[in-house]
């Protein structure tokens, strides 16, 4: 079934741009947020946005 595919070579050195930005990544949060089971996350995410709407509300009405 793979007959004929040649494996292409993959270099494992570290990607300089991702190291670039891992340093300013709080892995932490990812780490806890991961955690969570799907659901809880959803849930989490649901209660931010109603956050933000609310104070986007709260804006509009000043």
């Amino acid at each position: 079934m793979n007959e004929g595919r040649e494996l292409e070579w993959v270099s494992l050195d570290p990607d300089p741009v991702i190291e670039a930005y891992k340093r300013d990544v709080d892995r932490t949060l990812i780490r806890e947020n991961l955690k969570l089971t799907p659901d809880e996350r959803l849930r989490k995410m649901v209660s931010v946005l109603r956050f933000l709407e609310e104070v986007r509300g709260s804006k509009a009405t000043k």
